[in-house]
């Protein structure tokens, strides 16, 4: 299989409301693809060029785009956006949060398999054209409606509150200990955010005292046990990725063993239904075992291990997920996941820092657009593209290795990628 390159892209300003802004999601893809092309150093007249040769395809990753803006048939919206996309192969991917990984993953294997030298990937959500209340009618589709969703006021803050409530369980933790390490959580992705000049957080003020003051004015319960600062937000934007074949880098005269690969990819989806995950979990060490399964695959894929890992970008849809991941990813052991919060292991400055970006609690969720936006991160990471947020390894070196953990659902659909710089000779 071919090696996948990773040529970089962008990222659109997630403090941004498009709606009050009087533009459309047109004007949001044509922001992110000429902001992407220009970082990449090509145009829409080299997009032109490869589709004559049938040699670039493009790749949308949105969730629910019919109920945010009533549009549909988005692979072919491109059209809307340049004339270069006048017959370029394009599609919409779906799997709720994880839509922009499922297109990722497309592009990826249509570079390995040959059938391309360039991919384009973008992922986008325009979610401020509704209030809070419906916003979370819509988001409640991600689950199993009829069941989960239908007739339940904001169903996703409540089933993470499902899953806060089964980790206590699970492993007996004292419950104040485990409430107070996902204030920590938060406040590491709201300090992250203030980093990160494209973070929808970036001007906000978090402290450990609000986070963990659940139930109170500035920090009111949304969800069982979790409060406001426990959720990711409400956000409009879009991230756009370019991959490109062996053949592709050597065309743009770039220096392969400095161009970032993916190395690994994990894809695995659990039952949809949170009680069934949970029962289907029970005999399991960790409280989502399909989720740690595919880390492992990426891992296994990769060759590499957690201790190979130098940054982490993971779904903190809410802090309760952030947790779980921690011992998937094998930071600690399951059931040790607050070693790592506490000892500020997955903090800016630790050994294992997580969501340098803010994540989607400190940088933004446009659902369609996290898993590219998370995957584009690394890119920045292993790069050292990463500016105010670049973190740095113990020698003071940019980062090797970096993977992400992108869900869908209550990680109904898990998705993972590792990408890095390969070694001199590799």
């Amino acid at each position: 299989m071919n090696t996948v390159y990773v040529l970089g892209g962008a990222q659109s300003d997630f403090e941004r409301n498009w709606n009050k802004e009087g533009k459309n999601v047109i004007a949001l893809l044509k922001e992110v693809m000429e902001d992407g092309l220009r970082h990449v150093k090509l145009t829409f007249s080299d997009i032109e060029n490869l589709n004559k040769e049938n040699r670039v395809a493009c790749y949308v990753g949105n969730f629910i785009a019919e109920n945010y803006i009533q549009q549909g048939h988005l692979g072919a919206l491109l059209t809307e956006v340049h004339p270069a996309f006048y017959g370029v192969p394009s599609a919409r991917y779906e799997a709720a949060c994880a839509s922009g990984s499922v297109a990722l993953d497309a592009a990826c294997t249509k570079i390995k398999s040959g059938d391309y030298d360039l991919t384009v990937v973008v992922g986008w959500e325009l979610m401020k054209t509704v209030d809070g209340k419906t916003c979370g009618d819509i988001l409640g589709r991600a689950a199993y409606y009829e069941t989960e969703g239908r007739n339940v006021e904001f169903p996703f803050p409540k089933l993470f509150g499902k899953l806060a409530e089964e980790t206590i369980q699970k492993y007996g933790i004292d419950e104040q200990r485990y409430m107070d390490d996902l204030a920590k959580i938060a406040v590491i992705n709201y300090e992250n955010g203030r980093r990160n000049p494209l973070a929808q957080t970036r001007k906000w003020f978090m402290c450990y005292e609000q986070a963990s003051h659940r139930g109170t004015a500035t920090n009111g319960l949304i969800g069982r046990k979790l409060g406001i600062t426990d959720c990711s937000q409400v956000t409009d934007g879009a991230a756009v990725v370019f991959l490109a074949s062996e053949k592709m880098v050597e065309e743009l005269g770039l220096n392969k063993e400095r161009v970032p690969v993916v190395k690994g990819y994990g894809h695995r989806n659990a039952p949809m239904l949170f009680h069934k995950k949970m029962a289907d979990a029970a005999p399991s060490r960790y409280l989502l075992p399909w989720t740690r399964r595919a880390i492992l695959d990426a891992y296994e894929r990769a060759g590499l291990g957690a201790e190979d890992m130098d940054v982490f970008e993971t779904h903190d849809c809410f802090t309760s997920s952030e947790y779980a991941a921690i011992s998937a990813f094998g930071i600690t052991e399951p059931g040790k996941e607050f070693e790592a919060v506490e000892d500020g292991r997955i903090s800016f400055y630790g050994d294992r820092p997580v969501n340098p970006s803010g994540g989607l609690i400190g940088c933004g969720h446009p659902v369609g657009a996290s898993g590219c936006r998370m995957f584009l991160d690394l890119y920045k990471q292993v790069s050292g593209n990463a500016g105010s947020y670049q973190v740095k390894r113990a020698d003071g070196s940019i980062p090797q290795n970096g993977i992400m953990l992108n869900i869908g659902g209550t990680a109904t659909t898990n998705f993972v990628f590792v990408v890095g710089r390969k070694l001199a000779g590799a």
